[in-house]
């Protein structure tokens, strides 16, 4: 059997700012030395993105019409890990509907079609969870098989793929709605610290979700499959991307120095899982980057000898929406399959492989390749 990618879609909160206005809300902020305010318009035009989305309405508010933090621009006292996840709870749940009704829409199935359902996502936690509230929510059998991946940060939807194919290869039946949301805004937290001003520059909310299925690769000619999968965990960066749980919501660490650990292994896994995929780098016509930060793309771009050309989804996802944690590396493969199925219709052959990878904590390098059957 062959794991079938059949469709993605994608979802964010309503808020839409420009990172102008992100910037200008930062330099509002009291608590912030004036040395760090001066540095703010310079990191925000570098982060090479122009919109994001919060669920947090009131990044579009002025103090007096605050709901989420205190009315006053210090946002003291800011708050708690509980008030943030009760409202991640109201809102990551709605809009991992909202993306899972598309792509089930868009693959022609049925909510009685799903045999699987895998839910993936860091930035909250409850009980009974997003598996839970989609299967009763979308109207999904009581019988559907569930698994949920928590807290692995921008690569956790890779994990969510490989889960995926493991019920596609064990069950001929098996249709598997896979859904990454992540509300990264909730987490916004007053440091005056040049690496949380990097951080709350780059980071959004946002929920995609994709359709994968099992069909016998006769019966599935010209569909792009799911082939080949590979993890790596980098020997000595255990503490250059962190995420822990604190008092006032979740906190992020995050070195300069991961640009360089991804430009040292990266050509290395690419190669390897390609060699798995029984593959090279001249085979493949897509790429998938995680656009983490535009020096991330860059370096990836550079060390794997990419053509501005084919690193251009990922800096138009990150320029369109930011970096959303888990659910944007099915935002920059939507493009491709979105595009690979217009060329199929027009009668021209689309794309005939591609790769995907992403990064988060560890360093953990994740990856994976699609071959059209």
């Amino acid at each position: 059997m062959a794991t079938i990618l059949r469709s993605i879609a994608t979802a964010n909160p309503e808020l839409r700012r420009s990172q102008e206005y992100a910037a200008g809300f930062m330099k509002r902020v009291e608590g912030l030395s004036d040395g760090l305010k001066s540095r703010i318009d310079a990191l925000y035009e570098r982060s090479a993105i122009d919109f994001r989305y919060s669920c947090v309405n009131d990044y579009g508010r002025e103090p007096e019409a605050f709901e989420f933090f205190p009315r006053n621009w210090a946002l003291d006292p800011p708050p708690s890990t509980a008030d943030r996840n009760k409202l991640y709870r109201e809102s990551a749940v709605p809009l991992a509907e909202a993306a899972a009704r598309q792509a089930l829409e868009s693959a022609g199935l049925e909510a009685t079609d799903v045999t699987h359902v895998v839910a993936v996502s860091c930035t909250g936690f409850f009980a009974p969870g997003i598996d839970i509230e989609l299967v009763k929510r979308l109207g999904l059998r009581p019988d559907t098989q569930r698994a949920m991946i928590g807290f692995m940060g921008c690569y956790a939807a890779f994990n969510g793929l490989r889960v995926a194919d493991a019920f596609c290869r064990t069950d001929p039946a098996a249709r598997v709605l896979l859904v990454a949301v992540e509300l990264c805004t909730l987490h916004f937290r007053v440091s005056d610290s040049l690496e949380h001003a990097v951080i709350n520059s780059l980071f959004s909310d946002g929920a995609a979700a994709a359709v994968l299925e099992s069909r016998q690769p006769d019966e599935a000619e010209g569909e792009l499959a799911y082939v080949a999968s590979r993890a790596m965990l980098d020997d000595d960066s255990m503490d250059y991307m962190t995420w822990d749980i604190g008092d006032h919501g979740f906190d992020m660490g995050l070195s300069s120095r991961v640009p360089g650990v991804l430009a040292r292994n990266l050509p290395p896994f690419v190669d390897a899982l390609l060699t798995e995929a029984g593959l090279d780098r001249s085979a493949i016509d897509f790429w998938a980057i995680h656009p983490g930060g535009r020096a991330i793309v860059d370096k990836a771009a550079e060390v794997l000898g990419l053509s501005d050309d084919a690193i251009h989804d990922s800096t138009e996802v990150l320029r369109l929406h930011g970096n959303m944690s888990s659910p944007t590396i099915l935002f920059v493969l939507k493009r491709f399959l979105d595009r690979h199925g217009a060329m199929r219709r027009a009668g021209q052959s689309g794309y005939s492989a591609g790769f995907a990878t992403a990064f988060g904590p560890g360093l953990t390098l994740e990856g994976c390749v699609f071959k059209q059957l």
